[in-house]
């Protein structure tokens, strides 16, 4: 049985940290020096703009909370599928596997302080193409998760981690 390596615990949880804090940097740039909630939109290319929202569910806006109560329950609830990804991520023994997870782990963790600190999660990267718009309102936090999801889809699906064990052999060619 192959052990997690303690260099890629260290690299995935250096990773969840600097998408932490480049995540809650962005958000607070976008409260802050540019003032978005009061703007409600700032036009930066023809397909992209930077588009107050207040995110009150989770993914896409599923499970909205709607109360006080709620709110601290997805809190919990999102807190509780963080701690599962660290868990994961620790005992991962891949370095890809363990980088993605710290992207999730790390998204993740900004969108919780968000819920926390403001009861909503700030959003505000709005990508369109004239009026199709193929994602919601989203932020850093968001993509990381996103992305590293993707990433540990495709790697389970398409990379297969090779065998480490062959068959025994009993010298004549013919494996036993």
């Amino acid at each position: 049985m192959t052990t997690a390596n303690p260099k890629f615990r260290l690299q995935g949880l250096m990773l969840a940290s600097f998408l932490f804090i480049a995540d809650q940097a962005v958000k607070f740039i976008m409260i802050g020096p540019l003032a978005l909630q009061s703007r409600r939109q700032i036009h930066i290319v023809s397909f992209f703009d930077l588009t107050w929202a207040e995110n009150r569910g989770v993914s896409m806006g599923f499970l909205e909370a709607g109360s006080e109560l709620e709110r601290w329950l997805l809190v919990g609830l999102t807190a509780v599928i963080a701690g599962v990804v660290a868990i994961w991520m620790w005992r991962e023994k891949l370095r890809g596997d363990v980088l993605a997870l710290a992207m999730v782990l790390g998204g993740a963790l900004g969108n919780i302080v968000d819920r926390v600190r403001y009861g909503y999660v700030v959003d505000y990267a709005d990508l369109h193409f004239g009026s199709f718009r193929p994602f919601w309102i989203f932020n850093l936090a968001d993509a990381c998760i996103t992305i590293g999801v993707l990433i540990l889809l495709a790697r389970a699906f398409l990379i297969r981690e090779r065998d480490d064990v062959h068959p025994a052999s009993s010298g004549n060619g013919i494996a036993e």
